[in-house]
Formats: structure tokens, C-alpha cells, sequence
């Protein structure tokens, strides 16, 4: 679900990403309780829940890395996306559909919740 021109990726454009060895910061920013229903296991994975990204911030991500911002259904990453945005990040894009949309589309080993 797109929100005002937020830049996107398709779930099928991030499995393929995902089996490459291409670099990027796989971005999660789910509260903790939902990794416990559906999660990857990816050493590109980092996880900022968004009830936490105020408080934290986002320093710690590389200022050149790409970046594709996750959560269930894309609207939170959407959020996120457009923020990093904001603070001048580039190369940044938000999941089209979250991580039930891949579990749905190209993963059925993924969790739904």
C-alpha cells in the first residue's frame, strides 16, 4: 500500500534480492512481539521497532547502504521510509504489502499473523 509517492519494492524483487549476495540493510520496524510470528533469518537484517526509532534514532545505519524498510503490511515501513527520507537519507525504499505480502507471494515458509 503505497502512501504519497513512498518509494517501494516488490515482494518478488526482494526475494531475488534476498537470494543474491547483493549488499543492503534489510530494515524490520515491527515491535518485538510480532518477530516472534514471522521473521527472516538474514545477516542483512536489522531490527528498529517503531516505537523505538524516536527514542534511538537512526546513526547506527551506514549513511551509504541501501536500505528496504519492513513490517506487516507496509504501512509502518512506509512511514519509516518516508522519514529516513526527510533526515536526508537516499536509497531507501519501503516493502509493497509488508512481510505478510511476501509470506503470501514468494516465501510460504515466513510466518503470517
Amino acid at each position: 500500500m503505497a502512501r504519497l509517492n513512498t518509494p517501494e519494492i516488490s515482494v518478488q524483487d526482494l526475494g531475488e534480492r534476498l537470494r543474491s549476495d547483493q549488499e543492503f540493510i534489510l530494515l524490520d520496524v515491527r515491535e518485538s512481539w510480532e518477530l516472534t510470528r514471522a521473521r527472516w533469518d538474514d545477516a542483512r537484517l536489522r531490527l528498529a521497532p517503531l516505537s523505538q526509532i524516536a527514542q534511538r534514532g537512526m546513526e547506527a545505519l551506514p549513511e551509504d547502504s541501501e536500505i528496504v524498510v519492513v513490517c506487516h503490511h507496509g504501512i509502518r515501513s512506509a512511514q519509516v521510509t518516508n522519514w529516513l527520507l526527510s533526515q536526508g537519507r537516499q536509497n531507501v525504499v519501503s516493502l509493497h504489502g509488508g512481510i505478510e505480502a511476501y509470506a503470501l507471494k514468494v516465501d510460504s515458509t515466513v510466518g503470517r499473523y
